[in-house]
């Protein structure tokens, strides 16, 4: 989903040579050799089908990665390993321990990373975020966070199932609601394509049947390869939400408590479609991650005790004081502290990776984002409250939640 933008985005850049592409999919595969080429009137990008062949040459300085969640840690900790550069998308990583081991990969082997946590170079959240940092709200209280809820098909692959689902006596419409062991079910799962390598890309996660239906784009739906919603949002709203609270070098919340919906666990998409997590955070902020609920309006807004700032997408910025609203930055004299500044998310991590100094959302901001977002799926997915502990990185009293930190890897594939 983000690979074609990514890659137009690095080649409008003059001091970026695009030099290889790497797919499973072949027609994919092609497309982007097609695109690479194109642009440079040549045949010289280089396609893989393994990534480990493309990330071991040596004349290679950096990649970008838009590959699903569950392939996030393996890629980018042989990437670090094999001394590149790296711009990887949002969430780090499908769990909490696949996270760390991306950030001690990336801190060992001195690696530039930037995240695809684009808000950032964007002037209203930078803004937003700056007003907060500086006091001018007062003592911060509560932050909300809306994110998206339900599933969206992305690929456009669902109606072609629906309608093939349409010859059944019930005519389901709904792809969170069929489970195995239905007509439905047998009707969706297929032999995979033979342009796709469906074994390399279900690779670590548990082997399922191929029903194309949650495999491109709407791999997020699926808790075997991504997180649904709020994991997929996070790294976005969540994000920018931590930007303004001062959060990006520290880990909380200290504990956090969810409810939500969700479809039966062996469903087609099995992501919870509706939710809400009340994180409490130090020094009394309590912060709400929702999805679905009207109160909690999309985007992120921070509420203090002498105002508020809402910001979002589209240039969206909303406050308490309307004079906040008639500029895009503040005067310098109220710009005590000063955020980082980019304006254009490609470029600043070109130039981080010429001069090496970080990039505006570096590894251990991106794993320190997607943090609460994680522990409120496994507090979601155990039915309780979840205390944490951030300087140790580990849930407080409950082995059984504590297993959802991680995942088990299908053999070969190993985590080093």
């Amino acid at each position: 989903m983000q690979a074609p933008g990514n890659t137009r985005a690095f080649l409008g850049q003059n001091d970026c040579q695009v030099v290889a592409a790497c797919n499973i999919e072949e027609n994919h595969l092609k497309k982007a050799l097609d695109t690479i080429n194109g642009h440079y009137k040549n045949s010289d990008c280089k396609p893989y089908h393994d990534y480990r062949e493309m990330m071991a040459r040596k004349d290679i300085d950096a990649v970008m990665l838009a590959v699903p969640d569950h392939w996030h840690a393996l890629i980018s900790v042989e990437a670090a390993k094999n001394k590149k550069d790296i711009y990887g998308e949002k969430p780090l990583a499908r769990t909490i321990a696949e996270q760390q081991a991306i950030v001690k990969a990336v801190r060992r082997h001195k690696r530039i990373w930037q995240t695809g946590s684009w808000q950032r170079s964007e002037k209203n959240f930078h803004y937003g975020a700056e007003i907060v940092r500086n006091g001018l709200i007062g003592k911060l209280k509560r932050v909300e966070v809306g994110l998206p809820s339900g599933h969206h098909d992305f690929a456009g692959t669902a109606k072609a199932l629906i309608e093939k689902l349409a010859t059944l006596p019930d005519k389901p419409t709904d792809l969170s609601k069929i489970v195995p062991g239905t007509p439905a079910w047998d009707l969706a799962v297929t032999l995979p394509p033979p342009q796709l390598d469906y074994e390399t890309w279900i690779g670590p996660s548990r082997m399922e049947p191929h029903i194309a239906q949650r495999v491109f784009m709407n791999w997020r739906w699926n808790y075997n390869t991504g997180g649904g919603q709020l994991l997929d949002w996070i790294g976005h709203h969540g994000d920018i939400a931590h930007w303004g609270m001062g959060n990006d070098d520290t880990i909380g919340p200290l504990e956090i408590e969810a409810y939500g919906e969700f479809p039966p666990k062996d469903a087609i998409w099995n992501t919870c479609t509706k939710y809400r997590i009340t994180a409490k955070y130090p020094n009394d902020i309590e912060v709400i991650i929702a999805g679905g609920h009207d109160d909690i309006k999309g985007g992120t807004k921070w509420i203090g005790a002498d105002g508020w700032v809402w910001v979002n997408r589209g240039k969206a910025f909303e406050s308490s004081n309307p004079v906040w609203a008639e500029s895009r930055r503040l005067p310098e004299d109220q710009r005590k502290v000063k955020l980082y500044e980019s304006s254009n998310h490609y470029r600043n991590f070109l130039d981080c990776v010429k001069s090496r100094k970080p990039t505006i959302t570096p590894v251990e901001v991106a794993h320190h984002s997607a943090i609460p977002g994680h522990l409120g799926l496994i507090a979601l997915l155990a039915g309780r409250k979840i205390k944490w502990d951030a300087k140790k990185e580990v849930i407080v009293g409950d082995a059984e939640a504590s297993k959802l930190l991680t995942r088990p890897y299908r053999k070969p594939w190993k985590l080093k």
